[in-house]
Formats: structure tokens, C-alpha cells, sequence
């Protein structure tokens, strides 16, 4: 009885473990900047036509090197960038949803 409940302690822990790094996505495996270094830009999105769509352009994003979360409205055809300056520009992260079949242009920094 003492050892299934150790086994399944071990399990538990170990899902645990699983399940935290399940949730962490490309952007999040980077070095993060302090949130004061960390700057907001939001673009304006085309061809998004379907529901798939946002979730290509985000990935797209958060490749870039430097960026730590995208959210993208599709019903707005906007997506917002959290980067850090000193390593992405907006220019790169549009330029990234633009090389994925999606132009993007920066409406507001």
C-alpha cells in the first residue's frame, strides 16, 4: 500500500512537471526582459479569413526572437505584440506574419 502510494505520488509530481512545460510555448522557453524594457505594438492583419488563421500569424510572432506573447482578434484583424526592443523589432514581427501569408502592418506603437 505504502509504495502504490509513493508511485503514485511520483506520478502525480512528475505530470505536474509535465503539465508546466506543456504550457510553455515557443515565446515563453526565451529569456524574459524586465516588463519596464518590454514594449506593446499592434498590427493590422490580412487575409485572415478562417479560424486557423490567428493561430498561424501568432506562431509566426512569437518566432521571432525577442517577443514573449502575441494576441491576435481575428474579428478585428489585429494582432498585439509584448516584445523586448533590444532583441525584435516591429518591423520583424510584421515582416514574420507577412512570410507566413498574413501582411501585417504596424497600426499603433
Amino acid at each position: 500500500m505504502k509504495k502504490t502510494f509513493l508511485i503514485g505520488l511520483a506520478v502525480v509530481a512528475v505530470a505536474g512537471v509535465g503539465a508546466a512545460v506543456a504550457f510553455d510555448g515557443p515565446a515563453q522557453n526565451r529569456p524574459a526582459a524586465t516588463a519596464a524594457a518590454q514594449q506593446q505594438t499592434t498590427f493590422a492583419i490580412e487575409h485572415m479569413t478562417c479560424a486557423t488563421c490567428p493561430i498561424t500569424v501568432r506562431r509566426a510572432m512569437e518566432g521571432v526572437p525577442g517577443v514573449s506573447a502575441v494576441q491576435v482578434d481575428f474579428a478585428a484583424k489585429t494582432a498585439r505584440a509584448t516584445y523586448d526592443p533590444a532583441r525584435a523589432t516591429a518591423a520583424q514581427i510584421a515582416a514574420a506574419s507577412t512570410n507566413a501569408g498574413y501582411p501585417a502592418r504596424v497600426v499603433q506603437n
